[in-house]
């Protein structure tokens, strides 16, 4: 796609950034066929190739609206068009350039501004946080039913294993998880513990940092970003091997760590390192697991039931890791239902089910009623947004992946 930068825009590195992702783009069409927003409203401007015209529009000179806004706004960040796109186009590296600029452009106000000021104030801090669910957690059964399915369940984790192996590698404990859904990361570390590797994670470290920097406060996504490095790096310098996500949406952010601080000359190589070291539990399961008999395993894992695997769009299309998690699970003996266009976002996307409520309820209706068809007996996922957006609209327990290995593998090593 040809592309002149306009004159004031020519010495700005994301119009430079831009322009690079821009000439990629063929005019296919092939993402729109897979687009969340666009199959919903039938509207290219909700599509990648017509967001993609607009923010062209934007680097070339031409004053952004409202309008623009929305459109930008709408979008999920899914990059299921990237895994749809023949042109390699990356297309979440171009939407958040692009909304950037046009922020600056067109500055929110009213409900909308304050609004997003106060889930900034909020969701990223765990201590924050904490309180907050606890409180809702406690007068749950007094909520209304709408109310009440947004509150996370309860969860008793067992209990996280000495740090006793000579294998050491770190996890990010990260906002929201700690509070909701606790089992997730305990889970991980004992599962890692029984085929002899301890699981750490660090004080200091916190927010991954992609709360702020999807919602254009990308400065302070920074500063979230040095935090996490500054807290981790003793432990890299030291040799842990990985920093492990079980939060895929935060993994998507922490394997872009070196592309966000590429032009930051104090973090630079650090953050490189650490995207580096950066895996989804799954990827460094398979490799713990690579060449072990798992048919032990297969009697416990029959007795879990019939479990429906929602892959998350920042696991699958962000992590590019489609069908692992999934050929995993079956190699432990759990068994997987069919899930009607699993390719498809759940309508949680981090913050957008409170920004874009109507559409995201309308993804949310549609991935649970797939996810039910197979009648499940437990759905499990590899996201806490997505646990807690489906949670919202199923009757069955939504879990992480990994809790549904801990109850089998912990049991039997």
């Amino acid at each position: 796609m040809q592309t002149t930068l306009s004159p004031e825009l020519t010495d700005d590195p994301r119009a430079i950034a831009a322009e690079a992702i821009l000439r990629k783009c063929v005019h296919c069409g092939f993402c729109l066929a897979t687009c969340p927003t666009y199959n919903l409203s039938g509207d290219e401007l909700d599509s990648p190739r017509g967001r993609i015209y607009l923010i062209k529009q934007v680097f070339e000179g031409n004053s952004p609206t409202q309008t623009t806004r929305t459109h930008l706004d709408r979008c999920l960040t899914c990059r299921n068009c990237e895994t749809t796109c023949p042109s390699g186009v990356e297309y979440g590296h171009l939407v958040d350039l692009g909304r950037s600029v046009v922020e600056e452009k067109v500055p929110r106000s009213g409900k909308d501004r304050w609004l997003r000021k106060g889930i900034l104030s909020v969701l990223p801090y765990s201590k924050r946080v904490t309180p907050l669910v606890k409180l809702g957690q406690s007068v749950r059964p007094l909520l209304p039913g709408f109310l009440a399915s947004s509150v996370p369940l309860k969860q008793a984790p067992n209990p996280i294993p000495e740090n006793r192996h000579e294998r050491q590698m770190l996890v990010l404990d990260g906002c929201v998880q700690p509070s909701m859904s606790p089992a997730t990361n305990a889970s991980a570390a004992r599962v890692l513990d029984a085929f002899g590797i301890s699981l750490s994670g660090v004080q200091g470290s916190g927010c991954c940092g992609a709360v702020h920097y999807h919602l254009n406060e990308q400065d302070e996504a920074r500063n979230f970003i040095r935090r996490n490095i500054d807290a981790w790096w003793p432990a890299v310098v030291a040799g842990a091997e990985a920093i492990i996500v079980t939060a895929s949406g935060c993994g998507v952010m922490v394997k872009d760590y070196g592309h966000v601080m590429a032009d930051d000359p104090q973090y630079a190589d650090k953050a490189a390192r650490v995207s580096e070291l950066a895996r989804d539990i799954v990827e460094v399961l398979l490799e713990v697991l690579n060449g072990e008999d798992l048919s032990r395993f297969n009697a416990a894992a029959a007795k879990a039931g019939r479990v429906a695997f929602h892959a998350p769009c920042t696991l699958q299309h962000g992590q590019k890791l489609p069908q692992v998690t999934e050929a995993l699970l079956s190699r432990i003996g759990f068994t997987l239902t069919p899930v009607a266009d699993a390719h498809t976002c759940c309508g949680s996307a981090g913050t957008y089910s409170i920004f874009q409520p109507e559409i995201s309820r309308a993804l949310k209706n549609a991935k649970v009623e797939n996810l039910l068809a197979g009648q499940p007996d437990i759905i499990a996922t590899a996201n806490i947004g997505c646990q807690l957006q489906i949670q919202g609209g199923a009757a069955q327990a939504v879990v992480h992946w990994i809790e549904l290995v801990d109850r089998v593998v912990t049991a039997q090593v």
